[in-house]
């Protein structure tokens, strides 16, 4: 190899969304120089280590780590609660404690099915391993020889990488979790993310009962101006009813003086005839 690719691997791990392993670096090369560039075996790996070692020399905060079979850039560990600060910020892409409890049981389980899981957790996880599922961080993997035939599932490679992990074997150990979960930065870090998470729910109910009282609002101005209507119109009604009542005894009265003239006409006539 005549020409030093040392930047060039560089901007091609830099650039790519996904961690990129070393045939594929050695493809995108071959695509543009030439199918004649020869890399030995290994020498992606040494190139990329020249430039870690580039990089700690000039202090930087990053290196080129290996994450799910392939390369990627990622902050130096002492960086972690700074960069920890920024992703409690992003709450709307985090895991809920259960769906992590149940991807925990798979990743350290795995294979594992559903009844299983429940089993463990006490709850139904039909939920949890849909989310899983649809976020592809887990993966139907068979059936297990058991009764009922039910699926296993186990992780992904898009696991591998929304935790960082070059395989399955860099998963914590129990020990290495305990002097994790007692480790102070640690402890700040989850107590961010549970004020986080009580913030979301206090916004929610919050929004909830606006949106309620809302509707109550809404409920008691439709029924004033429906009285205050009803009111407008009372008057007008009596007028109405009077105006009828008047009409009503007019005729009436009018057939009480028709029926007198009748009368006294009867009265007359029965007068004359007896003279």
């Amino acid at each position: 190899m005549d020409k030093d690719y040392k930047s060039v691997i560089e901007a091609i791990v830099f650039a790519s969304d996904e961690p990129i392993n070393e045939k594929e670096i050695i493809t995108v090369i071959r695509e543009i120089d030439g199918d004649d560039v020869k890399f030995k075996l290994g020498e992606i790996q040494t190139l990329i280590d020249e430039l870690n070692e580039e990089y700690k020399e000039t202090n930087r905060g990053f290196r080129i780590v290996r994450i799910a079979g392939g390369f990627s850039f990622a902050t130096n560990k002492e960086f972690a609660k700074y960069v920890g600060f920024l992703s409690t910020e992003k709450s709307k892409r985090r895991l809920s404690q259960a769906a992590l409890e149940t991807l925990a049981l798979v990743a350290y389980k795995q294979p594992i099915t559903k009844p299983e899981i429940e089993a463990i957790r006490g709850v139904n996880s039909d939920y949890m391993i849909n989310t899983l599922l649809e976020k592809k961080l887990i993966k139907i993997t068979g059936r297990a020889e058991t009764i009922g035939r039910p699926l296993l599932y186990a992780t992904t490679d898009e696991f591998l990488k929304y935790f960082g992990l070059n395989s399955l074997a860099d998963l914590p150990k129990p020990r290495e979790y305990e002097e994790i979960a007692n480790d102070p930065d640690f402890i700040e870090q989850k107590r961010k993310l549970l004020m986080n998470q009580l913030e979301e729910e206090m916004e929610k109910e919050t929004a909830s009962i606006e949106e309620a009282s809302e509707n109550v609002e809404n409920i008691t101005a439709e029924k004033t101006e429906n009285f205050a209507a009803y009111e407008n119109n009372r008057p007008q009604k009596r007028e109405e009813t009077a105006e009828t009542e008047s009409e009503t005894n007019y005729e009436f009265s009018g057939d009480e003086e028709s029926v007198e003239e009748v009368f006294e006409k009867n009265v007359k006539d029965n007068e004359n005839e007896i003279e």
